[in-house]
């Protein structure tokens, strides 16, 4: 079994910065893409930003030059570091990760969201 744990969502002004992380945990045997995504009331989940196991990255024409996406492999974490937060930038976010668990296919696996919320 595999869980996606993320934290360090909350609220902030704008302007403000933010800090998230996703923790994989469970019998792992491969990471490969890593990333974000987000959902705002009333609109469809979007990318945030992406990682690869080579830290390739992607992002989101609305993040791009303000969040940061980053991971730690040893510890099977993903972080995204936003800055310049906006209140458009109000969601939940979610982490999503491509994982090999030992005997298994590489499936996808979604934690179940942190909330952020930037005042105006």
């Amino acid at each position: 079994q595999v869980q996606l744990v993320e934290s360090g969502g909350g609220l902030v002004q704008a302007g403000g910065s933010l800090r998230l992380s996703c923790v994989a945990s469970g019998i792992i045997r491969g990471i490969n893409v890593m990333g974000w995504y987000r959902q705002a009331p009333g609109k469809q989940r979007e990318l945030v930003a992406s990682i690869s196991s080579g830290r390739s990255t992607n992002y989101g024409d609305s993040v791009k030059g303000r969040f940061t996406i980053s991971r730690d492999n040893a510890k099977n974490t993903v972080y995204l570091q936003m800055n310049s937060l906006k209140p458009e930038d109000t969601a939940v976010y979610y982490c999503k990760a491509d994982i090999m668990t030992v005997g298994g296919p590489w499936s996808d696996y979604w934690g179940q969201g942190t909330q952020v919320t930037v005042s105006s």
